[in-house]
């Protein structure tokens, strides 16, 4: 990302940014909300390596060299079009296995507001196969083609509507 655009969006006042260690592989995550508090989500293609056929959030790898933030901004606007506006709140992180292979990582995310036309994302139609934005009465869909106990996106998403209502 150039030097110009890291700072496009703003910060919140105490949003927490985890530091990598050396050798660490990263991921970050958005939670974005419209403005009636739905939270939106992404299906991943059945053919995709890891998670296939699973909602998930906007996010991804962390490159070498870039910030947990300036990823953040990156992977918002490459997988929907929609621009980073400003970090609401840091939402924590969590360390996982993939169903890859490809061993541990960590993720950071984030509830995040966007600039952009939310009825319209520009999905990566090579890497998600269909979008829908969830409120209460939608969260068990969140759940489609994930095993007992891997409930990750489910929780991140009801917690992120039920704890900041009122979307961006």
């Amino acid at each position: 990302m150039r030097p110009l655009e890291r700072r496009s969006f703003t910060v919140g006042d105490g949003v927490e940014v985890p530091v990598p260690a050396l050798g660490e592989v990263w991921a970050v995550g958005a939670v974005i909300l419209d403005r009636d508090g739905a939270a939106f989500a992404q299906k991943r293609s059945p053919d995709r390596r890891l998670f296939p056929g699973t909602w998930d959030i906007v996010g991804g790898h962390v490159e070498a060299g870039e910030s947990l933030l300036d990823a953040l901004a990156r992977e918002i606007e490459e997988e929907t079009g929609w621009r980073l506006r400003h970090v609401r709140r840091f939402l924590g992180t969590s360390t996982w296995t993939g169903d890859d292979g490809a061993g541990l990582r960590h993720e950071a995310d984030y509830l995040v507001e966007v600039d952009g036309d939310l009825d319209h994302p520009a999905l990566e139609r090579s890497k998600h196969s269909a979008y829908d934005w969830f409120g209460p009465d939608g969260f068990a869909r969140l759940k489609d083609n994930r095993a007992p106990g891997e409930f990750l996106i489910h929780d991140l998403i009801a917690r992120a509507v039920r704890e900041y209502p009122g979307g961006g």
